[in-house]
């Protein structure tokens, strides 16, 4: 889940994906995902997932949930796909779910293999109204510099800086001025990986837009996030 820091309220969630195998129990994709590349699998699950997600957030939105929003990471095979824009365009077309619902996750690993094409393309998607987010921001050599030549809506500061927040001075000051200079762009800011009511208070402190994290849910089925959502109650911290 997302989470509003102003009122605790859940926004919309990131999509993940796990292998629940019948004898290995539950893989990471960190295990299957570079398999599924290797083999060409690749493809046909990156669809899927775009797919079940933007159907699954239509669901919701149809049951009377109509705010929330789905983010979907895009994988570096999955961006240099050509008919990438054809597949969003005919998948939002399927599920009927308004573009401005959806945002693409991009690292920056990914966007810097080719600059201009890949603003190209990011622009294309944004006509749309599509939102696009950079992800992981902070673990990348120049991230600075491609916050002014591509066309994001959010920035999603990587859980590194996040950790211990309220006891190392160095994340702290790095955090807050990320999301200051954030804010002047006219981003909004996800703080990734919030896991203690020390780091909680320091980002509400600093005005970070929304959290993820350990500290409100884990990630959960569908099922079980439309429970937390329809209780209509701010979501309370998760201390355990």
């Amino acid at each position: 889940p997302k989470v509003n820091l102003k009122d605790n309220s859940v926004t919309g969630a990131e999509a993940l994906i796990r292998w629940n195998h019948p004898l290995l129990g539950r893989i990471a994709p960190s295990k299957f995902m570079p398999l599924a590349e290797e083999s060409g699998l690749i493809k046909p699950i990156s669809e899927w997932v775009l797919n079940s997600a933007c159907k699954q957030t239509k669901i919701w939105h149809d049951l009377g949930l109509d705010f929330l929003k789905i983010g979907i990471n895009i994988s570096g095979f999955q961006f240099r796909q050509s008919d990438l824009f054809h597949q969003i365009t005919q998948i939002l077309f399927k599920t009927a779910l308004e573009p401005q619902f959806l945002e693409l996750e991009l690292t920056e690993k990914i966007l810097v293999e080719n600059i201009k094409i890949n603003i190209q393309r990011l622009n294309l998607i944004k006509k749309l109204g599509i939102k696009i987010a950079l992800d992981d921001f902070g673990t990348g050599y120049s991230s600075l510099s491609y916050l002014q030549q591509f066309p994001f809506d959010i920035l999603k500061i990587d859980s590194c800086f996040i950790r211990n927040l309220d006891r190392n001075r160095v994340n702290a000051v790095i955090t807050k001025n990320t999301i200051d200079m954030a804010h002047q762009l006219g981003l909004k800011v996800v703080a990734e990986g919030v896991e203690t009511e020390g780091e909680l208070k320091y980002l509400q402190e600093y005005q970070c837009d929304e959290i993820q994290g350990f500290l409100y849910s884990r990630p959960v089925p569908a099922k079980e996030f439309q429970k937390l959502v329809t209780n209509k109650m701010p979501l309370t911290v998760n201390l355990t």
